[in-house]
């Protein structure tokens, strides 16, 4: 069973730092692009950063020079380095990869399942 386990989600004061990670498992044989969305109460889905297989990057206007997305292909995970964190900046957190898998080599988008990050004024 293919999975996307997110953590490092938490409560921090505005200007205060944290990393997500998110780690995919079961039988994959790659990982196109991974990303990050987020989602607060009463607004659509975002997205917040991206990166290629390649490492190429790509980051909403509201996060770029605050947030860095980065993977490490060899296990599979992907990280957000989130510094200089706003109130705005709270949200659900999802991660987002492009997995072609043994089973099905046509490709597929899968989601985990979200960590919250709280950030106070």
């Amino acid at each position: 069973q293919v999975q996307l386990v997110e953590s490092g989600g938490g409560l921090v004061q505005a200007g205060g730092s944290l990393r997500l990670s998110c780690a995919a498992s079961g039988s994959i044989f790659s990982i196109n692009a991974m990303g990050w969305f987020r989602q607060a109460p009463g607004k659509q889905r975002e997205l917040v950063a991206a990166i290629t297989s390649g490492g190429s990057t790509n980051y909403a206007d509201s996060v770029r020079g605050r947030f860095t997305i980065s993977r490490d292909n060899a296990k599979n995970t992907v990280y957000l380095q989130m510094n200089s964190l706003k109130p705005e900046d709270t949200a659900v957190y999802y991660c987002n990869a492009a997995l072609i898998l043994y089973s099905d080599p046509s490709g597929m988008d899968y989601w985990g399942k979200g960590t919250l990050v709280t950030v106070s004024s």
